[in-house]
């Protein structure tokens, strides 16, 4: 049976586990000039209804350090952007290519595209999900920490893929996780269901940073306005007032906390420049482990 990568629900504790040192080992083994091609001769291909700088970049040379090739296919220059039925294009893609990364807006299209697909399917980014970006923060972390156990993690913003994400990742893995929300831009409420249904880890939703933040060991924060939700944009500064990570929100959590932030950030709405580019930021390990971690979700699943 083909194993795909949607959503982290799908994965134990163990299995996700594996994927981080895997990812810290081939991180490693990159540094120190050791050959890795893992994917020798193999091809992913890459789909983008939505645009990308990171996700692209890392699939594709993670593809190339790996011994294999990554094709980029856009919406604009496929027939999936004329309307070719999700299914159809997912068994000829099949045909090809031996893996498939889709970047897109509905969670859907992912599920259904794996369902008709006879080799792996990555969830690249949907509205509702952003698993790799997860597991390269918590690989981050896990860098930065020694682990992820007994910390205290706080979202600060909207409740988007990302903080959805986030919730998954506190059930499966059993620490604590503190999201501030304001109100009517909380997290799916059938992700938090979920969640909470597990019984584990701590799961909190506030609409004050002030109670997320204290304390915190790991501060994380996105856009107010993610892609899509553009004409939203005003709108969303004002229900987000008080909700920028700066250096008064950071006075109040660990002292020895770290920033994430999975970028593009925009400086002076949910980030401070002063916090973006302090000491406590650990930014650019987070975007550079987007291509340690997807090399080690390629090279399990292909």
């Amino acid at each position: 049976m083909t194993r795909h990568f949607l959503r982290l629900r799908d994965y134990t504790k163990q299995e996700l586990d594996g994927l981080l040192m895997l990812a810290a080992e081939l991180k490693q083994k990159q540094q120190n000039g050791i050959e890795h091609q893992l994917l020798k001769g193999k091809t992913l291909a890459m789909i983008f209804e939505k645009a990308s700088t990171r996700t692209r970049i890392s699939f594709e040379v993670g593809m190339f350090q790996l011994g294999g090739h990554g094709l980029f296919i856009s919406s604009a220059n496929s027939q999936m952007g004329r309307g070719e039925p999700i299914k159809d294009s997912a068994r000829v893609m099949s045909r090809y290519c031996d893996g498939v990364m889709i970047r897109t807006f509905g969670q859907e299209i992912v599920d259904e595209f794996a369902r008709y697909s006879s080799v792996p399917v990555i969830n690249g980014l949907t509205d509702l999900y952003h698993p790799c970006q997860i597991l390269s923060d918590l690989q981050t972390v896990i860098e930065h920490k020694g682990g992820y156990q007994g910390l205290r993690f706080a979202w600060v913003g909207d409740g988007n893929n990302m903080a959805n994400t986030w919730i998954e990742a506190a059930a499966i893995l059993g620490f604590d996780l503190a999201l501030a929300c304001p109100q009517g831009y909380q997290p799916d409420q059938e992700v938090l269901q979920w969640a909470q249904a597990q019984g584990t880890g701590s799961i909190t939703i506030t609409e004050d940073p002030h109670e997320a933040v204290r304390g915190a060991h790991v501060i994380n924060t996105d856009v107010w306005a993610s892609m899509g939700q553009e004409a939203e944009q005003k709108q969303r500064e004002l229900a987000f007032q008080g909700y920028c990570v700066d250096d008064r929100l950071m006075a109040l959590a660990h002292p020895e906390s770290v920033v994430l932030h999975c970028l593009p950030a925009h400086r002076g709405e949910e980030i401070s420049d002063s916090v973006i580019e302090g000491p406590r930021s650990v930014v650019w390990d987070e975007a550079e482990n987007r291509l340690h971690i997807q090399k080690a979700i390629m090279a399990t699943l292909m």
